[in-house]
């Protein structure tokens, strides 16, 4: 039956293989689990509503990729995309969270017309490469910034607007610990590295009696809280047209950045350098991020920790339903999610700010014209804490730079109609 499903001999791999690769892939990215309820918590949504959802959505999501799509991808609830719904939708716009889980839900279904119909190829080749390295490391940036303030090591200072908190007190110094331990285990490539981390500072807090424990293994908390709670009317709302471009907008490239790199991983694109059922692995991101709004979470999308388990000889989808699987069986792990406190997911936040920043050494840093827009990309994240404000700035510095640099041909229509879009923005959406 799984030779049928998954073609495993065809792929030149095993059963066993497989399920090695499912293992070294979850725990690479089993973080999710308590980083994500943390984050989306600050909502006021229920933490154990939000545990669920993410089990379910990252469970939901990496089936259909398994079964339907046959890659060994796995899929959750995105890093950075999940901060700014909280911070920026929620926090700063003064949105709800249902109105949020609309526009979630919305770019899902905009993201799965767009692979039916095949537009999504024009769209990744029609926008420039700079912005994209920029896109990247902005998220970085701005989860940097999250990381830091959870942690108390960045506070607001009303002379210099922001400034260094206490850090000399334990919380502060279990944060610095939890990073370093991280990286460290990183760098000598221990599978689940970051997991390691967040359950060491953990196990650091409780002994020193700042944690109490509270079990080991329970029946999953209720959905109920979060479930359906989406509210699609709100999120129809014109000053949220840019908070859902935002959220297809980073989805769309953070899932095909994901295809492309580990497909050339594992060896899994043609003979022309294409992926194939690449349409259907969109898909199933598309629909895994719909799932997750009705759930009750950010949305959802494949994860580059895949190529972990990659590299561990994963070929087919059968990975993934190992995955899947084992993000199942989370659910019973609730109590572990709810005593491990923000100090202790702040290190893995600041971690992958720290792989995502790389993106701007693929900068073309000897053309100022390519090297301005990305790093006004990078910087507006964090320092307007919006996502969606650093994309906008971002096409907006692009397209006037390279017009007035001469610079037409690096110029497409796609990217000029963006960049009035949110010029017109600006001027009357912002100032009403």
């Amino acid at each position: 039956m799984l030779e049928q499903l998954f073609k495993l001999q065809a792929h030149g791999t095993t059963v066993r293989k497989e399920i090695v690769a499912g293992i070294t892939t979850f725990l690479t990215m089993a973080y999710i689990i308590v980083v994500n309820p943390a984050i989306l918590s600050n909502t006021g949504m229920d933490f154990g509503a939000v545990f669920v959802a993410t089990c379910l959505a990252a469970t939901i999501g990496t089936l259909i990729m398994g079964f339907w799509a046959n890659y060994p991808i796995a899929l959750a609830p995105g890093m950075g995309l999940n901060a700014f719904f909280s911070f920026t939708v929620v926090g700063s716009m003064g949105y709800s969270w249902q109105v949020a889980l609309g526009a979630v839900f919305i770019s899902g279904f905009i993201f799965f017309l767009l692979s039916i119909f095949k537009i999504r190829e024009w769209i990744i080749n029609s926008i420039p490469m700079s912005l994209r390295f920029g896109i990247s490391a902005g998220i970085g940036f701005f989860l940097a910034l999250i990381a830091l303030k959870n942690a108390g090591i960045v506070v607001d200072n009303p002379a210099t607007l922001v400034g260094l908190g206490e850090i000399k007190v334990a919380e502060s110094l279990l944060f610095f610990g939890g990073f370093v331990v991280i990286c460290a285990l990183s760098f000598r490539q221990i599978t689940g590295a970051v997991m390691i981390g967040i359950l060491a500072v953990t196990g650091i807090a409780m002994m020193l009696g700042m944690v109490e424990y509270n079990g080991f293994v329970s029946a999953p908390p209720s959905l109920a809280p979060t479930f359906m709670q989406l509210d699609l009317a709100g999120a129809f709302n014109v000053g949220m047209i840019s908070v859902i471009f935002a959220f297809l907008f980073v989805d769309l490239f953070d899932t095909s950045g994901t295809l492309i790199g580990a497909a050339q991983r594992g060896g899994l694109l043609d003979k022309d350098g294409k992926l194939p059922r690449l349409g259907r692995a969109l898909m199933s991101d598309s629909v895994a991020t719909m799932s997750g709004a009705a759930l009750g979470t950010s949305t959802t999308t494949s994860y580059i920790e895949s190529t972990a388990g990659i590299s561990a000889g994963g070929r087919t989808g059968l990975t993934a339903v190992v995955v899947a699987a084992l993000f199942l069986a989370c659910l019973l792990l609730s109590p572990i999610a709810k005593i491990i406190p923000a100090y202790a997911t702040a290190p893995a936040l600041l971690y992958v700010a720290v792989l995502m920043a790389s993106g701007l050494k693929l900068v073309n840093w000897d053309d100022i014209t390519d090297a301005a827009p990305a790093v006004v990309t990078a910087l507006m994240m964090p320092l307007t804490f919006s996502i969606a404000n650093g994309i906008a700035l971002g096409f907006i510095t692009y397209a006037i730079l390279k017009a007035l640099s001469g610079r037409w041909s690096d110029l497409n229509p796609s990217v000029v109609t963006i960049a009035i879009i949110f010029i017109l923005k600006f001027i009357f959406l912002d100032a009403a």
